[in-house]
């Protein structure tokens, strides 16, 4: 054989394995990506719970880049040569798809066509339906630090070109909340110049307070106003706490704390806002006090007592005690992960369905890794009846039984301040499965 025929051979070993090697391995990964998108059907896990993608089979042209920008990993996948959510209820809406995406094929929406979500009416501005009252964050139904951060910022812009002062003794603006929106909203409002005034009725950090100690906190590279850029992705509790007060300290930024908001009234052009400390007047107001609310609460007897709690801060402090957790969501779980830790202490978890539905894939791992390791015992379809002095009664599949317990977490979720929205008349709409 020549030199001429070897090589003419070799040109089109290249041309066939190249493309064959492609398609195979294109084969393997939408085999995978259906495979994952039947386990999560068959698991209920088939329902978003939160602002996720849909993807708009005419326009996709499944190139994969939304797959690939994704930071919790495998949430979508390509099948029949289209982008769709493998995994819906993972998705905690960070919205990378679509800034990925070349075609415009995604689009952000909260809840699905059977699945109502509560969101107060904003508009892009972040203005509601009452004019001058502004919403920023998590109460706005987009979660996510980064987010938050961004629309605390953006919040404000808007604000800061529509403020007309004339009254020295009115703020230009009040906010409503310490955590990342109310900071950046904060920052913001410190680099407009405006007469601001921010409210806590906490401390610094709002709902991230409640986070267990060393909790890690999935974030992106985010700007934060007179600060610069932030470009770790991941960071701990304490570590996120130490930064807000860093930046806090740096900038001198006014923020009144332990001042709960009562009412915010517009009885002569400005708004009258009452805390539990005084009133002030403001031509312009933001909420930035997330969805949490008021902690859901079980509705069982004996839930009052005081070995019930609906957060964990210090795990170490039930060291060598029995601990029942209530729950199947993140906080949940991390929470009966952080108990586990502590030497001595059983750790027991109750959750209602038969398969962890909503936790992160990190999550997931190391609670499989617990439960093998027998550090928590899961009940997996069990509801808490009565809470006692030195027991806990518990049913589950129908059948009854005692577990000694010496103290109880209940993470549920918690109640939106939807009534207190609406008695400021924000407009409050159910989403399904739109912007």
């Amino acid at each position: 054989m020549t030199m001429g025929n070897l090589f003419y051979l070799f040109t089109i070993a290249i041309t066939v394995l190249i493309p064959l090697t492609y398609l195979i391995r294109y084969r393997q990964k939408e085999r995978e990506a259906r495979n994952r998108l039947n386990k999560s059907l068959k698991s209920g896990m088939g329902e978003p719970v939160s602002l996720h993608p849909v993807i708009d089979p005419y326009r996709c042209i499944s190139i994969g880049g939304c797959v690939k920008a994704c930071p919790e990993g495998e949430i979508l996948g390509i099948i029949n040569g289209r982008a769709q959510l493998l995994s819906p209820s993972k998705c905690i809406g960070h919205g990378a798809c679509l800034t990925a995406c070349p075609v415009d094929a995604i689009t952000l929406v909260f809840g699905t066509e059977r699945r109502g979500v509560e969101i107060p009416h904003v508009k892009e501005t972040f203005e509601t339906n009452v004019p001058g009252l502004y919403i920023a964050g998590e109460l706005g139904g987009m979660g996510l630090i980064r987010n938050a951060v961004t629309q605390g910022r953006e919040a404000v812009e808007n604000i800061a070109r529509s403020i007309q002062r004339h009254d020295p003794s009115v703020y230009d603006l009040v906010i409503v909340g310490a955590g990342p929106a109310g900071l950046a909203a904060t920052l913001q409002a410190q680099k407009e110049k405006l007469r601001y005034l921010t409210l806590e009725q906490e401390d610094i950090g709002g709902a991230i307070l409640s986070y267990p100690r060393q909790k890690l906190v999935m974030t992106q590279p985010m700007e934060i106003p007179l600060y610069g850029k932030y470009k770790h992705r991941e960071i701990r509790k304490e570590e996120l706490l130490s930064l807000w007060h860093e930046i806090i300290r740096k900038t001198g930024v006014g923020i009144q704390t332990r001042e709960k908001l009562v009412n915010v009234e517009r009885p002569n052009g400005y708004f009258q806002v009452t805390t539990s400390k005084g009133e002030y007047m403001a031509q312009r107001v933001l909420l930035a006090i997330g969805r949490r609310g008021t902690p859901r609460k079980l509705g069982v007897p004996g839930e009052t007592s005081s070995k019930v709690a609906y957060k964990l801060i210090e795990p170490e402090q039930y060291r060598g005690n029995t601990v029942l957790v209530v729950g199947g969501g993140d906080s949940a779980v991390e929470a009966a992960l952080a108990l586990a830790e502590q030497s001595g202490t059983r750790v027991f978890l109750s959750y209602r369905k038969n398969v962890f539905s909503r936790i992160k894939e990190k999550n997931q791992q190391r609670i499989s890794r617990a439960i093998q390791a027998g550090q928590v015992k899961v009940l997996f379809e069990s509801h808490v009846k009565e809470i006692r002095r030195e027991n806990v009664l518990i049913e589950q599949k129908s059948q009854s039984f005692i577990l000694p317990n010496d103290y109880v977490f209940i993470f549920i979720g918690g109640e939106m301040p939807t009534k207190f929205l609406r008695k400021l008349g924000i407009d409050i709409e159910v989403k399904f499965g739109q912007k």
